[in-house]
Formats: structure tokens, C-alpha cells, sequence
């Protein structure tokens, strides 16, 4: 089996200690995802340059952590999952709307529902949507520009979704009380 280290700002890389100091600002913490990340300059500092763009969008915060957390879900990314949960809680979502997408189910607000929908819909059809789900993802509000931004939302998960169930991250001590399982 192979171990994959999960660095702190001490121990990691060189190239990769801004991004994680960075990270260890926004979060008050380096979290295992970034740690474990670090071992490849390339991909936490691709990670700091997606999120930034998934942050500075047009999405409100809310609205990234239903995608991010649906993602996480869809992905099956126990340590996403729980992560996503404390954020999206963090950011006003209702306990019923997380845990509805924790459950696989959609969230009781219709434009969450919507986004939640969809980015199921990406990620289960490898990308390929069918006019209805276009849609209805339009009908709910947004447009063509944002269908797009959610595929870069997408595409940001998927390195922390795919990282955490590689590398087989234990959940950092905070988000204990928002695990999960498939």
C-alpha cells in the first residue's frame, strides 16, 4: 500500500508552502486534504488557483458549498463530504438542505435544487447533459455562462474528491462530528 504523508507547513515542500500557508489562513488550520496535497507542488498550487476562481465567481458562497458538497457526495469522498458539510452549515445552508444532499436527495430550495441537480447530473453522465437537464437548470434561474462556471466548480472537487480517496485522508479532529459514509 502506498502512504501518502500529509505535510504541515513545516514539513512540506518548499514549492508547496505558500499554497499551504495560504490554505492555513483562510481555514485557521492546514486540513489533511491540503497536507496531503502538498506532496505535489502541481496540484496544491493548481488547487489555490481553481478554488480562487471557483471563490471569485459569480456563485455565492452558499450556492459553491451545495455544488461542493453534492461533488463530494456523487464522488462517494467521505473526507469531502464531511468537510463540505461544516462549510456549507458555516454558510447558512439548513441542516435539513445538507443533510437531504448528504442523503442523496435534493435540497428543499429550488435554486439549490437546481445546482445540485446538475452537478450530479455532470459528474454521474461523465459531462454529457441532455437538453432537459440543461433546462431545467435555466428554468431555475440561471443561464449558459453560469451552466459553464459549474463545471469549474466541478473540475476543483474533483482534486480534493479524488486526492482524499487515493490518498485514504483520516478526517482532521473538527470535522469528526460531520462524517460520513456511502
Amino acid at each position: 500500500m502506498t502512504h501518502f504523508p500529509v505535510y504541515t507547513l513545516d514539513t512540506a515542500p518548499e514549492l508547496s508552502r505558500p499554497a499551504l500557508n495560504g490554505l492555513a489562513q483562510a481555514f485557521g488550520r492546514v486540513p489533511n486534504i491540503a497536507g496531503a496535497m502538498a506532496g505535489s507542488s502541481q496540484l496544491i498550487n493548481g488547487l489555490v488557483g481553481v478554488f480562487g476562481q471557483v471563490h471569485g465567481g459569480s456563485f455565492t458562497e452558499a450556492e459553491i458549498q451545495v455544488l461542493l458538497l453534492t461533488n463530494a457526495v456523487t464522488n462517494t469522498s467521505a473526507w469531502a463530504v464531511a468537510f463540505h458539510s461544516f462549510l456549507a452549515l458555516k454558510e447558512g445552508l439548513s441542516e435539513t438542505d445538507v443533510q437531504a444532499i448528504r442523503q442523496r436527495r435534493l435540497p428543499q430550495d429550488a435554486r439549490h435544487a437546481a445546482l445540485s441537480r446538475l452537478a450530479r447530473a455532470l459528474i454521474e453522465n461523465r459531462g454529457h447533459l441532455d437538453d432537459e437537464a440543461k433546462t431545467a437548470f435555466m428554468s431555475a434561474g440561471f443561464n449558459a455562462s453560469l451552466l459553464l462556471e459549474v463545471i469549474l466548480v466541478v473540475a476543483a472537487s474533483t482534486m480534493t474528491n479524488y486526492t482524499a480517496s487515493v490518498a485514504q485522508l483520516a478526517l482532521d479532529e473538527f470535522l469528526e462530528p460531520y462524517a460520513w459514509s456511502a
